[in-house]
């Protein structure tokens, strides 16, 4: 079970900048897509359950493709903020040089802030995917849904800081806007779509 874990952990807790918060944010959001994935294959195909199955099969339908996407984006948030650093280290002896160096930065800021943001969108779409499978999937295992519902929550968030911390270190115009844009619409989208699923399963649970 721990194999190949002490080694990301390992990666995540050194002195390094890289892997940080935003490859985290996407690790944390590939495990709520496996939580997911595992409600949907305890409620496809029994009976008791028959009004969970379009549900269940839309997450089992995406799973491969939207777990690979989060590996991918745990992958491209460190090389974005490596790209970042890399830029601020480019020379500035000249006018010309200083110019070049700027806009290196603000183009590798951009990107660095953009992949955060995706993981925010690819949390939203999995909130979505919940909500039925919250009011019909099996019961048994619905506080394994929350979990996930609570993962897919905290993905976006933690990814929200980073796009933040991206944007404030450059100049407000129409890229940092635009994403700025984004960022509060997917933040509201994803705690509204987790208070629903909430609701929906502390009162099938019967829980106050």
């Amino acid at each position: 079970m721990n194999e190949g874990y002490e080694d990301i952990l390992s990666s995540i807790s050194s002195s390094n900048p890289t892997p940080g918060g935003g490859t985290v944010s996407a690790l944390i959001l590939s495990h709520a897509h496996s939580l997911a994935m595992m409600v949907s294959n305890l409620t496809k195909g029994r009976d008791k359950w028959s009004d969970g199955q379009g549900a269940a099969d839309r997450i089992i339908s995406k799973y491969n493709e939207r777990v690979n996407i989060s590996l991918s984006l745990a992958k491209e948030d460190a090389i974005a903020f490596d790209s970042v650093m890399s830029s601020y280290r480019l020379p500035k002896d000249t006018d010309e040089l200083n110019a070049i160096r700027k806009e290196a930065i603000f183009n590798s800021t951009i990107k660095a802030a953009s992949v955060p943001l995706e993981i925010m969108r690819e949390s939203s779409y999995l909130l979505n995917d919940i909500v039925d499978l919250a009011r019909f999937g099996n019961i048994n295992a619905l506080t394994d849904l929350l979990g996930s519902a609570e993962l897919a929550n905290s993905s976006s968030k933690i990814a929200s800081f980073n796009v933040r911390i991206n944007l404030d270190s450059i100049n407000s115009g129409n890229q940092s806007e635009e994403i700025t844009e984004q960022l509060l619409e997917l933040s509201l989208t994803s705690q509204e779509r987790y208070e629903v699923i909430e609701k929906i399963i502390m009162e099938r649970l019967q829980w106050k």
